[in-house]
């Protein structure tokens, strides 16, 4: 069979983009497709304009600290459209490179929907025709969840967020992942009234006890009504906004409801049972450890796998396709204590295991510390960070480090490098605090509280 292209990328986000990238670079004839924009769920409505809203809603309590300071705030108030505007812009901007990159490449670019039609084969939405590819690499990502449940069509999820004509003054978040508690922080702080239900008994579920119960009571503490073991019977439109019916009995009226119960693999209609991909109960590609699918020719990299929904781990996953099948250098990528940071305010950085997890595997200390941070002295807020590290007591490697706080996310990426060389606790002793600074209580925790 002749080929029109060595590889063809359906998904034009941070995986697919980073593959498409290497092979080009390997010499091989690549064609990417992608259906809405360029950049993925990060760049266009994940991890980018969700950071650039947190860094606008923190600014709310900055005008509140700063006169702790000395400085006197006169009126203030936030124009969404403003906001708005300005972060379509970067992304546009974002999106732009994103693009450009790959036609510097050598990639040849179809913005199209494209959908898999044999081992070999992909048929393109723009003209209909089929293309012919070597290897197909699907890099689809995932999509939001929400239940069926009556009126549920009433209700937005992350993709519609970004894109609101105004702020709602009255905002129900239904969910209790770490998107949840991010977009209660954002709507909280930029003036909404936030309700936020969950039906586990705590946020957060998979992290640290610790971490969960910390940041639970910071941001009931900051005004968002957090209810846990409750959910979302219906939804209805009433005169003045929406009416939740809750599983209670108990009804809320709001303006609007932003689901955020998760996200699955986006593989609906992109022809991959029929090509014979063998695919997990909940839609995602099933693939080995060198991304490889049941059919030789297929590959799938990042959330479409539902491995580690994580855009730094979709980059390194399509960076080990392209060094296995184009460079030959087989390479899987290492999906082992990977860090992580959470956008609540205040945010959360973490690595390794929690304290739970490291319970199950062997005997261990836990050193823990919270603390009222130096800044907040003066600006009076009772805010207080977290600091854990769990340490295996036969060999004193650290096994986890959760943070929660300000700069947390910076934090745990150098604290990550330490628990990934397999660092002991006696390393993180040795080391010179930086003073004054909240990073210092990393190195300077000297007695386990259990």
């Amino acid at each position: 069979m002749e080929f029109d292209y060595d590889l063809f990328v359906i998904g034009g986000g941070s995986g697919g983009v980073r593959a498409a990238r290497m092979a080009a670079g390997y010499g091989a004839r690549v064609g990417v497709a992608e259906e809405f924009r360029f950049g993925g769920t990060c760049v266009v409505r994940g991890c980018v304009p969700k950071k650039l809203m947190v860094y606008a809603s923190a600014f709310s309590e900055l005008f509140e600290d700063a006169e702790g300071y000395g400085w006197q705030v006169g009126p203030r108030s936030f124009d969404w459209s403003r906001f708005i505007a300005a972060k379509d812009a970067e992304i546009a901007r974002l999106e732009a490179i994103y693009a450009r990159n790959l036609d510097l490449a050598g990639c040849e670019l179809h913005r199209c929907r494209a959908e898999v039609t044999g081992p070999h084969t992909v048929r393109l939405a723009s003209h209909g025709h089929e293309v012919r590819a070597r290897h197909i690499l699907i890099a689809t990502g995932g999509t939001p969840f929400v239940p069926d449940i009556p009126g549920a069509h009433h209700a937005i999820t992350s993709n519609e967020i970004f894109d609101l004509p105004h702020l709602p003054a009255r905002v129900a978040v239904v969910g209790g992942g770490y998107i949840a508690c991010e977009f209660a922080g954002i709507l909280n702080g930029l003036g909404a009234r936030v309700t936020q239900l969950y039906r586990g008994e705590q946020i957060l579920r998979g992290f640290d006890d610790d971490v969960r119960g910390h940041v639970a009571g910071l941001m009931r503490a900051k005004g968002i009504d957090l209810r846990t073991e409750t959910d979302v019977a219906r939804i209805d439109r009433a005169e003045d906004g929406l009416v939740l019916t809750l599983v209670d009995g108990a009804r809320l009226a709001v303006d609007c409801v932003l689901y955020a119960t998760g996200r699955v693999p986006n593989t609906a209609g992109l022809g991959l049972e029929k090509a014979g991909v063998a695919l997990g109960p909940r839609g995602e590609v099933l693939v080995d450890r060198w991304s490889q699918t049941n059919v030789p020719s297929i590959f799938a990299v990042g959330d479409v796998t539902d491995r580690l929904a994580l855009t730094p781990v979709a980059i390194r996953e399509g960076a080990a396709f392209a060094r296995t099948v184009f460079g030959g250098e087989p390479t899987a990528a290492d999906h082992s204590d990977v860090p992580t940071a959470v956008f609540t305010q205040p945010e959360i950085g973490t690595v390794g295991l929690t304290e739970a997890e490291a319970r199950r595997e062997a005997e261990v200390e836990i050193y823990r510390s919270t603390f009222r941070p130096m800044f907040h002295t003066l600006s009076g807020r009772d805010e207080r960070m977290l600091m854990k590290m769990v340490v295996r007591k036969s060999d004193r490697r650290v096994l986890g480090v959760h943070i929660v706080g300000h700069a947390a996310a910076e934090m745990i990426q150098l604290a990550g490098v330490a628990v990934k060389m397999g660092a002991t606790k006696e390393d993180f002793d040795r080391t010179v605090a930086v003073h004054p600074t909240a990073a210092e209580e990393l190195v300077t925790m000297r007695d386990p509280v259990a």
